[in-house]
């Protein structure tokens, strides 16, 4: 294939001004995902007296020593409900990711119990119901480990009805043929008593593990009748007479060498998966993606500079390169695996519109995936784009994205704005993975733009009541709208609202993207054997 030819200079001064912001921008969410570590680090003695080990270190256990490990949605909740802004409930106190376990590709989640006590908070449960999604998507084994204070009642009233839906997906995760193992380090109460309820495989730790509808307070204020949490839902009750447990463990390391077993039996072993063609590396270093991409949305660059450095042997086939050139279009390997990709140069135009539109209905013909590269101020307007079709040609893109069958993986690595972010592949049109750069903004428009639109309209309003406004009192509101939207436009902003899966080094972005290629194959492979209902225990 052709291969590209990139002009950015790595020794310019641009580029080292892009990798210094970039650079910059990383620090600050480098920084954010180790304070959520530290306050549960400051919970090891604790821990320790207890006999337990602490989540992060529960989760390193399980997993295969050195394999990959993606992790999903570090920073959902930041800022949001009980956050304190200090990281306090950062992550939706669950620790979560796809990993491989006893040689599996499997779903992980793990209760943050060193972070008030594991309780969940409106945004914890949404990245739950996020990563049921990808295993049932991706028809990954979920393996959890639980130790958690249930849902946060402050915020019950935002978690009521989509906490039932958490119970439909195992349910029907279970009737998928896809196993859950789940692993009792401590507490699982009221409605988490349904998660290993409702899971294929219980193990409890001996002593720890505590499983009821109603803890001891509630069963008094209830009925009058008194027990202990040992009497009520203790280990040695649901392995002996309430039959909710399989297995019962020593301790916590025991827990999870019993879950590696449980897996390598419950979830059979695939052939290696091997790409169809031979990885290659790059001619021009992913390194080099930190400098490659202004942090300023506003500044252009060809989105080529960034598929010279993320495909093998920066060998890109550019599909309808003289037409509609904005909308960039080709084909091209990621470590071996097969990828349409989609970039922007700039707004997408009535002819970038049906050119994506087509090359979409391409790749679903071939069966290939398609990665999407988003910085894009949305579509064309005005009137030559109006009188050139572009709402219902950007209609024809939005169809084809919407109703595509293959696999699709985002990127957000600039501006996305407006219908541009739909027409991308964004959230709200399902990605199988989506993934933010730290520099990405995302909003129904840039925050100058917004400001400058509800400046004229106010100027027009102030006007037909036979008035003008002051150009101080004007620019002073627009001033302040922008200063109000601005912080809601950014990465962490929407990390923490799941409008992507996680914030990624741009660096990484072709390792994360050969995972997710692989990921989705490995979906394709694995053999499933469906039921009506799920197992239910005896």
């Amino acid at each position: 294939m052709p291969v590209l030819n990139p002009t950015l200079d790595p020794s310019s001064d641009d580029f080292a001004r892009n990798r210094a912001d970039m650079m910059a921008l990383l620090g600050e969410v480098r920084d954010l995902h180790g304070r959520i570590r530290a306050n549960a680090e400051r919970q090891a003695e604790k821990f320790a007296k207890r006999g337990q080990m602490l989540p992060h270190d529960r989760v390193a256990a399980l997993l295969d020593r050195g394999s990959d490990w993606l992790e999903v949605a570090p920073f959902a909740g930041t800022g949001m409900h009980d956050d304190d802004g200090q990281g306090e409930a950062q992550g939706g106190n669950v620790i979560a990711g796809i990993g491989f376990v006893a040689g599996r590709r499997v779903m992980v989640a793990a209760s943050n119990s060193a972070i008030k006590g594991g309780a969940i908070s409106p945004m914890g449960l949404r990245k739950t119901l996020r990563l049921q999604e990808l295993a049932l998507l991706n028809r990954l084994p979920l393996v959890t480990l639980a130790e958690s204070a249930g849902a946060n009642l402050t915020y019950q009233s935002e978690m009521f009805v989509e906490g039932g839906r958490s119970f439909a997906n195992q349910a029907r995760l279970s009737a998928a043929g896809i196993p859950q193992v789940t692993v009792v380090h401590g507490s699982s109460t009221a409605g988490g008593a349904y998660l290993p309820g409702l899971s294929d495989y219980v193990i409890l730790v001996r002593g720890k593990a505590k499983v009821f509808l109603a803890g001891p307070p509630l069963l008094k204020a209830a009925t009058g009748e008194i027990a202990t949490d040992e009497e009520l839902g203790g280990s040695d009750l649901h392995a002996r007479v309430a039959g909710t447990g399989e297995f019962v463990a020593e301790d916590d390391a025991d827990a999870i060498q019993v879950a590696r077993e449980v897996l390598a039996r419950a979830a059979p072993a695939l052939p290696a998966m091997n790409p169809p063609r031979q990885p290659r590396p790059p001619r021009f270093s992913p390194d080099e993606l930190a400098g490659a991409v202004p942090v300023d949305y506003r500044r252009p660059y060809d989105v080529r500079e960034v598929l010279a450095r993320l495909l093998d042997g920066s060998e890109f086939l550019d599909f309808k390169a003289e037409y509609g050139p904005a909308t960039v279009c080709g084909w091209g390997d990621v470590e071996g695996w097969p990828c349409g990709f989609i970039g922007n140069n700039g707004p997408i135009d009535p002819a970038g519109s049906v050119k994506a539109a087509q090359f979409i209905q391409l790749c679903n013909q071939s069966g290939t995936p398609i990665c999407f590269l988003q910085n894009t101020t949305g579509y064309m307007v005005g009137t030559e784009a109006e009188r050139g079709g572009i709402v219902k040609h950007g209609s024809k893109m939005i169809q084809a994205v919407a109703n595509s069958a293959v696999p699709h993986v985002t990127f957000l690595i600039g501006g996305s704005f407006g219908a541009g972010n739909y027409g991308m592949c964004g959230r709200s049109y399902d990605p199988r993975f989506i993934f933010a750069w730290p520099n990405a903004r995302t909003a129904v428009m840039g925050p100058e733009q917004a400001a400058t639109v509800m400046g004229i309209l106010m100027e027009e309003k102030v006007r037909r009541s036979g008035s003008e406004m002051e150009p101080a009192v004007l620019d002073a509101m627009k001033a302040k709208m922008v200063k109000r939207m601005e912080p809601e436009t950014t990465a962490l902003f929407g990390s923490a609202r799941l409008w992507d899966d996680g914030i990624i080094d741009p660096r990484d972005t072709r390792r994360v993207l050969a995972f997710c290629l692989a990921t989705a194959r490995e979906a394709e492979t694995r053999a499933l054997r469906p039921n009506s209902f799920g197992v239910a225990r005896g």
